[in-house]
């Protein structure tokens, strides 16, 4: 008699890890509340919305949906190389910058191999690492920046093969000017490979996006038209890089993995420059709200290169995971650092006045939530 029960055959690699996601996302809070949440302010989406030229044109595409996008997603990647004064075999598009770490993961880490980021930086990149049994080092914060020195030191003590560095950072919005991090790529030891990621280099500070030459070595560059361009739903990200390292990502990439309607939208999105400035100026009005509600309060704004300000509580990390709970009960979807001592501060991403407008009423009703922490 055959058993009913079903051996899972997964590698013992597969069966040591969690079944956990790095976020969990707002709808599934929502399925869990019962309710949709008032303010969507906590996964760094951009709530001004894609430029109407890229809608338009997505929604041209769509009824071509039925045939697969270009899988070397031609046009955009001409489009960008002729953007960012590159060759277009110098750059790879991805299904964002979280399909390109795991592509990237996979082409350089195997059972054991060493990785270094910093403690507490962005949690998907960790998630790859571990899927292919890496072995994370991490270094800690340094006044709530990453410590680009710590990083490369430690990189030169264990062999590091990557080393991920975020600039501006999430989640502490910190940043460096375009010659420190040129410093940084200058200094790299021999056989390790930087990962910049720059997700929010577009919403930055003049002066902040380094000069590097993409055939450089040691180092790879990930951008995305998640945040400023606000595609975040259509999984655009692309990476910059030495000719032979791009060709690598074909040996193992997902070549069906951008749709024609995602490119069709990131190409006219690329196209429409205008756009782009004026959520940069929304999102530095919504900047500002943010910290004048937040000090209204007796939270302390952090400086803030990205789409987001980190509100320091002044308190620890259970005052300020109780708090992203109670503003979750009031209707208002946050997030907060996971490590200590960053984890005194919540995060709120930028909106619109009506969503400010939430945070703002909802804001000393969940503090008052907390009265007992």
């Amino acid at each position: 008699m055959t058993s009913s029960k079903t051996t899972l055959r997964l590698t013992p690699l597969a069966e040591s890890l969690p079944a956990a996601v790095p976020f969990v996302g707002p709808e599934t809070q929502e399925r869990a509340r019962g309710a949709q949440f008032d303010a969507r302010l906590g996964a760094n989406e951009s709530g001004f919305g894609p430029s109407p030229e890229a809608i338009a044109a997505m929604a041209d595409a769509a009824r071509d949906a039925w045939m697969y996008g270009d899988p070397e997603s031609y046009d955009l990647r001409v489009a960008l190389a002729d953007d960012l004064g590159v060759d277009a075999d110098q750059i790879m598009v991805g299904e964002g910058i979280d399909g390109l770490l795991g592509t990237l993961v996979r082409l350089f880490v195997g059972q054991g191999d060493p990785v270094v980021t910093s403690a507490g930086a962005y949690p998907t990149f960790n998630y790859h690492v571990a899927g292919f049994g890496g072995a994370l080092h991490t270094v800690p914060y340094r006044d709530d920046h990453e410590d680009p020195e710590a990083l490369l030191a430690k990189a030169a003590e264990v062999g590091a093969k990557l080393i991920y560095l975020a600039n501006p950072d999430n989640p502490m919005g910190s940043w460096y000017d375009a010659a420190r991090m040129e410093a940084v790529v200058a200094a790299v030891p021999s056989g390790s490979l930087l990962v910049l990621d720059e997700a929010y280099i577009d919403l930055a500070p003049d002066g902040t996006a380094p000069q590097i030459d993409p055939e450089t070595p040691g180092v790879i560059r990930m951008r995305t038209f998640s945040k400023g361009y606000g595609l975040a739903g259509a999984r655009v990200g692309y990476a910059i890089g030495p000719r032979a390292l791009i060709t690598a990502f074909h040996k193992v990439r997902n070549h069906f993995g951008m749709s024609r309607v995602s490119q069709a939208g990131a190409l006219a999105a690329l196209r429409d420059p205008d756009w782009l400035e004026h959520v940069r100026a929304q999102v530095a009005i919504s900047r500002a709200e943010i910290a004048r509600i937040g000090a209204a309060h007796g939270l302390r704004a952090l400086p803030s290169a990205a789409n987001f300000v980190t509100l320091d509580c002044g308190r620890d990390g259970d005052f300020a995971r109780a708090l992203v709970a109670a503003l979750s009960a009031e209707g208002i979807f946050v997030r907060m650092p996971l490590k200590a001592p960053q984890d005194r501060c919540i995060r709120v991403s930028c909106g619109q006045k009506a969503e400010m407008m939430a945070f703002e009423r909802a804001l000393p009703r969940a503090l008052a939530r907390c009265t007992e922490i």
